[in-house]
């Protein structure tokens, strides 16, 4: 008998579970794909009356007090024109640019004294450590927008380090030349 209830209950409950929901075909408002989606009818009809809210133009009220005014965005201006290092530099603080490799070493100690080394002879560039490939330091300086403007300190910096390179890497714009 406990089966036969157990059974039974089971049963009813998949049953009215089915028999208010519904299936629902929608187009993808990107790449209008079919979704096909189960629901329940009430549910399907508050999606479609916010679905014909938002396809109103919304400009000028809004929804949830109709009397107010809501102000249009801002519309975005996209200049014909190559943007300036200025305007780069407010947009992205950080982009891809070069430095210039001085030598690559095997302990923090011999980076210090590269570094130390090097702050003497170029004071106005300059100098960091990039300890990203353990255990060896790379030791960079400057930030150029392109090789061309790192070349004439790389050719400074080649009298004393015979081995330095200059190399794709991210810095800062405002730091920049």
């Amino acid at each position: 008998m406990k089966k036969i209830i157990a059974t039974f209950s089971v049963l009813a409950l998949c049953g009215i579970n089915t028999v208010d929901a519904q299936q629902v075909v929608k187009k993808d408002t990107i790449s209008g794909t079919e979704l096909v989606l189960t629901m329940d009818s009430k549910v399907s009809d508050a999606l479609g009356s916010l679905e014909e809210r938002c396809e109103k133009s919304t400009y000028g009220k809004s929804f949830e007090d109709p009397d107010s005014e809501v102000k249009k965005p801002a519309k975005i201006y996209v200049p014909n024109r190559e943007l300036t290092k200025a305007e780069i530099c407010a947009k992205n603080p950080r982009i891809l640019g070069f430095k210039i490799l001085i030598t690559t070493v095997k302990s923090n100690e011999e980076a210090n004294e590269v570094k130390a080394y090097f702050r003497k002879r170029f004071p106005n560039l300059k100098v960091e450590t990039d300890a990203s490939l353990r255990p060896n330091y790379k030791i960079l300086a400057g930030s150029y927008f392109s090789k061309q403007s790192a070349s004439s300190d790389l050719s400074r910096v080649r009298e004393y380090f015979k081995s330095a390179t200059s190399v794709q890497y991210r810095i800062f714009c405002s730091e920049a030349k």
